[in-house]
């Protein structure tokens, strides 16, 4: 009796760490908890992995030493699995290659509102050569600020925004910044209207008047807290529909990891026909929520993406501003064009 259930016991934890590790093949990826869980790849690599430590201790009793061994060699392949799948997306690298001609730097910062300077977020956009700022939970009183301060920094910025409700809740405001090189832009009247957009937060997508630069998405999608699980698929799918294009950026809060957007990624993109920057520049395992967590334990859910008439060459994740309000960390990217 004993022997069968650690036998049900060892099954029963290799199915679950399956699951966890390979969320999108059992297709609970988007599933509460699943979801919620697999944010977190590396927390789940060191939890695997200490658990191994103490059933490997266990294994030192001779009556439960199959068992825990067994144990072990199931939790040991699902730490390395997950830690595998960190390290392949990027530990981190710590500074943008030399701007070119054609390069377009990307910057994007959840500012929690009124958390954040206004400042400072020009401050760091400047230094970080941004001549895109997509700033969710941001207000256009705000943003305008920002634009303002970046211009008497020598760098000027229109500024677009998308508000949901007019009770000044900031989450419910996007602001998107783009520098007057790239050209004339206006918001689209049904992002601006709701009438296609995320459905709960506003995201901003905004077209080149003269029909010439990238689409430009300022990204918000809803967290996936129990109660809004479907409005938060939804938001991915319309997100992943906005990528269809070969000439389109996003950046913002996705709420969401490369692990959720997979099942709506097409011909070999993350999320639609995009690919996640961060990933493909060594910094899409780098957390940029929340900054009370140190970035290698935080969930990576702030994204810079862009379709097949872009390519990636380097990003950063901002770590020195953990302190200054937001809980989330900045993310730029560098651009270049692909022809």
């Amino acid at each position: 009796m004993l022997r069968a259930s650690g036998v049900l016991l060892t099954v029963l934890t290799a199915i679950a760490a399956a699951v966890l590790t390979f969320p999108a093949f059992f297709r609970l990826d988007q599933t509460f908890p699943v979801a919620q869980i697999i944010s977190f790849r590396p927390l789940l690599a060191v939890g695997f992995g200490v658990a191994a430590v103490v059933f490997l201790l266990l294994a030192a009793a001779r009556p439960v030493r199959a068992f825990a061994l067994s144990m072990v060699v199931v939790l040991a392949a699902a730490g390395a699995a997950n830690a595998a799948v960190v390290a392949s997306r990027g530990l981190g690298t710590a500074e943008l290659p030399a701007a070119t001609d054609d390069s377009v730097r990307v910057m994007t910062w959840n500012t929690a509102g009124e958390a954040t300077d206004p400042a400072l977020v020009a401050q760091t956009a400047v230094a970080m050569g941004a001549q895109i700022v997509s700033l969710p939970e941001t207000t256009i009183e705000t943003g305008e600020q920002v634009a303002i301060a970046m211009r008497e920094l020598g760098s000027p910025m229109w500024a677009h925004h998308v508000e949901f409700g007019e009770d000044s809740w900031d989450a419910g405001s996007t602001t998107l910044l783009i520098t007057p090189d790239l050209g004339d832009y206006a918001v689209i009247q049904s992002s601006a209207d709701g009438s296609s957009n995320t459905g709960v937060l506003p995201s901003a997508v905004a077209m080149p008047v003269d029909g010439e630069g990238p689409i430009v998405v300022a990204v918000h999608a809803v967290a996936p807290r129990p109660a809004y699980m479907q409005k938060w698929r939804d938001d991915l799918r319309w997100l992943a529909d906005q990528c269809a294009g070969d000439n389109v950026i996003m950046a913002g809060d996705f709420n969401a990891t490369i692990d959720h957007m997979a099942r709506f990624g097409v011909d070999g993109g993350v999320l639609g026909a995009c690919h996640d920057a961060a990933a493909d520049s060594g910094n899409g395992g780098v957390g940029t929520w929340s900054t009370d967590v140190p970035a290698l334990v935080g969930a990576p859910i702030d994204h810079v993406l862009h379709s097949s008439g872009w390519r990636t060459t380097g990003s950063v994740v901002l770590h020195s501003l953990d302190g200054a309000g937001s809980d989330h960390r900045p993310l730029v990217v560098q651009l270049e064009p692909t022809s």
